[in-house]
C-alpha cells in the first residue's frame, strides 16, 4: 500500500500540465499587407484631395527610371523621382523634365538633349502614372468657361542684374501657380541651366520662397524679385 502512494503522486503530477492547458479561443490574427507601388494613395487637406501615384519602373540602358506623381484634383502638382540612373546627364536633365511636366500638365514633353534615353524612360513612367490615376468625379462638372475665368496671366517687373535683365510671366490657376515663363533672362549657360530648376521649385512651393541655384545666384535673386512682383500684382 505504501508503494502505491508514490505512483499515485507521480500520476497526478503528470496530469497537472494537461489540466492547466486550455486551447486558445482567440482565433483572430493580424496581417499587414503593403499596397503595390502603382496603387494610388489619397490624402485630403482643406477640402482638396491629393492623389499620389507611382509610375511603372522602366528599364533603360542607363538604368531604371521611375517617377511618382502627386495630383491635386486633375492637376499635376509635383513629380518625384523614385529611381533614376546615377549619371551627370540624368541629374541635369531631371529638373528640366519635371519643370516641363508641371508646365505641360501631361507627358507630352520634349526629351532633354544629352539625356534622350532617360527622358524616354521618364515619359513612359510618367504616362503610366497618369493612366493609373482614377478619374476625378468633379472634373466633368467644371465648364471650360469657368476654367478660363479662373486663369490669370501676370507679368512680373523687369529686374536689371549684373548679368542682364530678368523678368517672369506667371499663369495663375485660381490661387495656385500653374505655369511660369521667362520673358527676359541673361544669355548665359548658368542661367539657361538654372531657369528650369527655379521654375520647378516655384511650381512645387507655390510661392517665391525658393532657394537660389548654385552658380546662378544673381539670376536667381532677379527671378525671385520678378516672381514676387507678379504674385503681388495678381488681383
Amino acid at each position: 500500500m505504501k508503494r502505491a502512494i508514490p505512483v499515485l503522486v507521480l500520476t497526478v503530477a503528470g496530469l497537472i500540465p494537461v489540466w492547466r492547458y486550455a486551447p486558445s479561443t482567440d482565433t483572430s490574427s493580424t496581417t499587414e499587407v503593403a499596397e503595390p507601388a502603382s496603387t494610388p494613395s489619397t490624402s485630403s487637406s482643406g477640402g482638396t484631395s491629393n492623389q499620389v501615384v507611382a509610375g511603372s519602373t522602366i528599364e533603360t540602358e542607363k538604368g531604371p527610371v521611375q517617377v511618382e506623381v502627386t495630383f491635386d484634383g486633375d492637376r499635376i502638382s509635383s513629380v518625384r523621382m523614385l529611381q533614376q540612373p546615377n549619371h551627370p546627364q540624368t541629374k541635369a536633365a531631371v529638373p528640366k523634365l519635371i519643370a516641363e511636366t508641371l508646365t505641360a500638365q501631361s507627358a507630352d514633353i520634349d526629351a532633354v538633349s544629352g539625356a534622350t534615353i532617360t527622358s524616354e524612360g521618364y515619359v513612359e513612367s510618367l504616362q503610366a502614372a497618369i493612366d493609373a490615376k482614377p478619374a476625378s468625379s468633379s472634373s466633368s462638372s467644371a465648364s471650360p468657361s469657368a476654367s478660363a475665368a479662373a486663369s490669370q496671366v501676370v507679368a512680373g517687373s523687369a529686374v536689371d542684374t549684373e548679368k542682364g535683365t530678368v523678368q517672369v510671366e506667371v499663369t495663375f490657376e485660381g490661387d495656385g501657380i500653374g505655369a511660369v515663363r521667362m520673358l527676359q533672362q541673361p544669355n548665359h549657360p548658368q542661367t539657361k541651366a538654372a531657369v528650369p530648376k527655379l521654375i520647378a521649385e516655384t511650381l512645387s512651393a507655390q510661392s517665391s520662397d525658393i532657394d537660389a541655384v548654385s552658380g546662378a545666384t544673381i539670376t536667381s535673386e532677379g527671378y525671385v524679385e520678378s516672381l514676387q512682383a507678379a504674385i503681388d500684382a495678381k488681383g
